[in-house]
């Protein structure tokens, strides 16, 4: 397929995609993912990307397994490589477009370096679809939430650019960035809808209760 191919439905993707599995890194359709490449391995996958449809499935482990080979899991997204560089000491710096979310359905046993697993694309054929306008989002219960997790851990947002920002960025945005724990994160990928990550992400704002010690000055720093 072209570099410019846009994917309409399930069958338009492939059956096999490579996979980066990195724990706390979410990429979402439509996000974007900056991505510093310097393992051969994946030296290797970047290599074959570029040579091919340039799909990239970038995944959690699940915390099985062993640490040169852990489990998956269950769900990822691919994303297409849309820019690439190359460092003088051979790294690649490559941002990732996000594309649509994918079920494992099993791990591909190949020759390659790095990994490949078979992708059920049906449950998410809505991610392909183009976004609707949003309008009457309720963002008003998010964003006081949010406003309450800053302030219990002493952080700093641009409220400008958190009000001007449309839903689905928004709440993609802050997945990705608020520092939760890896199955949390996990919780928000799989979330089926804009509307359900949204109220999972709300119920982990208030879930959280920071980690404060009075006798300590902590300065304030931003969220990034």
């Amino acid at each position: 397929m072209v570099a410019g191919y846009v994917y309409r439905k399930p069958t338009d993707l492939p059956a096999t995609i490579p996979v980066f599995p990195l724990t706390g890194a979410l990429l979402f359709p439509r996000g974007q993912m900056p991505l510093n490449i310097f393992e051969p391995r994946y030296l290797n996958m970047i290599d074959d990307a570029l040579a091919g449809n340039r799909l990239i499935g970038m995944i959690q482990p699940d915390g099985t397994g062993d640490p040169e080979k852990p489990g998956l899991s269950r769900v990822g997204c691919v994303g297409k490589l849309t820019s690439f560089s190359e460092t003088d000491d051979g790294r690649y710096l490559i941002t990732l477009t996000g594309i649509c979310r994918f079920a494992v359905a099993r791990e591909y046993q190949a020759s390659k370096p790095y990994r490949q697993v078979t992708a059920d694309w049906q449950s998410f054929a809505d991610d392909l679809k183009t976004p609707g306008s949003m309008v009457g989002f309720d963002r008003k219960d998010l964003l006081e939430a949010l406003r309450a997790y800053l302030e219990r851990n002493n952080l700093k947002a641009d409220w400008g650019s958190i009000d001007q920002a449309q839903a689905e960025p928004l709440v993609n945005a802050l997945s990705a960035l608020c520092p939760f724990v890896p199955i949390e994160k996990q919780a928000l990928l799989e979330a089926p809808t804009i509307e359900d990550r949204r109220d999972v992400l709300i119920a982990l704002l208030d879930m959280d209760q920071g980690d404060h010690d009075d006798d300590a000055e902590d300065e304030e720093r931003p969220l990034q």
